[in-house]
């Protein structure tokens, strides 16, 4: 249950009845009021809710904002409410604050819904798939896949809480250029091993890394050198063949490694094979947004605000990939029936947003309401003050493996998800690990922590943990412990904002605005040497902090540790 959300409606509903009790006394103008503005003060001295209703409607009632909130404020009535007493401040701002009812009931639901606090219960939940990382799998994941893989399983996790059935999707690029590419890579690799470095000039343009060295030694490995007895095509298929699954089934090694489970595989083949890509060329073509020229056949993105066209067949009859792109979004709304998809794009992938967006326009899918791209900015990594680029390891490009293995896997998460995707981040690799309240990840877990340790400590001196429903939780008067409920109490709200936003790194700055709450009152207020009915009050306080943080930590992917 939402109990900021249950509060807002209330002060909303509050100011339209007492409006129609001004009205009909003559003290206020009969008008079509707005709708009702009512949002939570920047100073939690001026109360826990705020309506700006007099400002909003001076001009439409022809009165000063301040007799306008006085009028209303006469005629408010608060019995059955959450509010114990409104104030008007400065030139007619309407301050609502909360009575012990809601502290109450808020802390209450906390505990009672536990490992379900903050989950929203939708009539109506959209089908949302979220499609990330997507990496070719002609080599290993890079910083950039990093982000979006922490990113993607984030905002999934967010918005499945919000109370959407969501799907986590990974693309495999498994056809096209770039597997052409790999195999003539590997392809000379292969043949450099079987007879020497001078046997075959290394095409630039090929794949460089160390990888493709490493798969061509394994094919050695495993056949000698039969494959060069093979024609040009089986020698391919058997390097494909070969080469895709190993780099396939190690992408799926990392990302597990990674905490991050997908509930899809999409091979891009099967796009080719089922002769969907030449379908949906002919839907647009069909649509009247194609043309030929030199052979090939373009689709008119200048006509979508695009500066150049693109090709969707070659003269040689192969499809682009953007094309296959295009039949790989039409088979997610219109075969598999998802009413929304979202995608982790590189920011380098902007140019391309507008016209796939509006090439799904053009054979009837919305795109341009139903696809959204989060474009995610580039991450440096930084240690010791520099920035780091190579592996200490292989004195390669850093990778997502290189990564897991210098740091935490929960450090990872959590830091990359710190911020919000469209803002370029730096990742501290010395703060990553520290051990102290500098790392923001350390100081909400070891709140946990803490709070784990009151518990057990109460429980061991021989105070069994109450139920909640025999607690008298009007005992918490104190500011610390009032300001602690109202944080939990915000989870719900955050977890829809966040989701709506599209932004999960929200959640890291609740955890900790969440944790620095309950330093805050775990110094100022005694627990389990206090006088009985508020020691086992604010045990249940620490135990909705506990479950808070703990469901927090686990939207982000990151463990809740009991001691630390």
């Amino acid at each position: 249950m939402n109990f900021m959300e249950n509060a807002k409606i209330q002060a909303e509903n509050i100011v339209k009845e007492a409006y129609e009790k001004a009205v009909s006394q003559g003290l206020l103008p009969q008008a079509e009021l707005p709708k009702i503005a009512v949002e939570t003060p920047k100073d939690a001295s001026n109360g826990d809710w705020a309506s700006t209703v007099a400002m909003q409607c001076a001009k439409l009632l022809r009165m000063p904002p301040r007799k306008i909130a006085e009028a209303l404020v006469e005629n408010m009535e608060l019995d059955g409410t959450y509010f114990s007493k409104v104030d008007i401040a400065g030139a007619g701002f309407i301050n609502f604050t909360y009575n012990m009812d809601w502290y109450k009931n808020a802390l209450k639901t906390a505990v009672l819904e536990g490992e379900n606090y903050g989950k929203t219960k939708l009539e109506n939940p959209e089908k949302i798939m979220v499609e990330f990382v997507s990496a070719n799998p002609t080599g290993p994941m890079h910083m950039g896949n990093a982000r979006g893989g922490v990113l993607g399983d984030c905002l999934a996790e967010v918005l499945s809480w919000a109370g959407h059935d969501v799907t986590r999707e990974f693309y495999i690029n498994d056809a096209g250029n770039q597997v052409d590419k790999f195999a003539h890579s590997v392809e000379g690799r292969y043949i450099q091993i079987i007879k020497g470095e001078d046997a075959i000039e290394f095409d630039p343009s090929w794949y460089q890394g160390a990888d493709i060295k490493e798969l061509a030694q394994m094919l050695v490995d495993a056949h000698g050198d039969k494959l060069l007895d093979m024609s040009e095509e089986e020698r391919f298929d058997t390097i494909v063949g070969f080469g895709l699954p190993h780099n396939i089934e190690k992408m799926q090694r990392d990302l597990a490694r990674y905490k991050i489970t997908y509930d899809v595989w999409f091979r891009e083949s099967t796009l080719h094979q089922s002769g969907a890509v030449e379908e949906t060329v002919k839907m647009l073509s069909d649509a009247g947004v194609t043309y030929e020229k030199d052979g090939a056949l373009w689709l008119r993105s200048t006509a979508f605000g695009a500066e150049k066209d693109d090709v969707l067949r070659r003269a040689n009859g192969f499809y682009t990939y953007f094309a296959a792109d295009i039949a790989y979004h039409r088979n997610k709304f219109e075969t598999r029936h998802f009413d929304r998809v979202i995608n982790i794009w590189g920011a380098d992938h902007h140019g391309h947003v507008a016209r796939l967006q509006r090439a799904l326009d053009a054979i009837g899918l919305n795109g341009s309401e139903r696809l959204e791209i989060v474009l995610m900015q580039l991450v440096r990594m930084m240690q010791g003050g520099e920035v780091v680029r190579m592996s200490k390891r292989t004195g390669k490009s850093l990778t997502l493996s290189d990564l897991l293995d210098e740091i935490p896997v929960d450090a990872a998460r959590f830091f990359f998800n710190s911020r919000a995707a469209e803002t370029q981040m730096e990742f501290d690799l010395d703060l990553a690990v520290k051990q102290d309240s500098e790392n923001p990840l350390y100081y909400v877990q070891y709140a946990h922590a803490r709070i784990c340790s009151v518990i057990k400590s109460a429980t061991e001196n021989g105070k069994t943990l109450p139920n909640i429903e025999d607690v008298d939780l009007t005992v918490l008067t104190e500011n610390d412990e009032k300001a602690l409920i109202r944080i939990i109490a915000q989870l719900p709200e955050e977890i829809i904002s966040a989701a709506n936003d599209r932004d999960p790194s929200q959640m890291n700055k609740y955890g900790v605005a969440l944790a620095a709450q309950f330093h805050r009152f775990y110094n100022s207020c005694r627990v389990n040497d206090a006088e009985p009915a508020i020691r086992d009050a604010r045990l249940m306080l620490c135990k909705a902090a506990a479950q808070a943080i703990k469901n927090v930590l686990g939207m982000i992917g990151v463990d809740a540790p009991e001691h630390m």
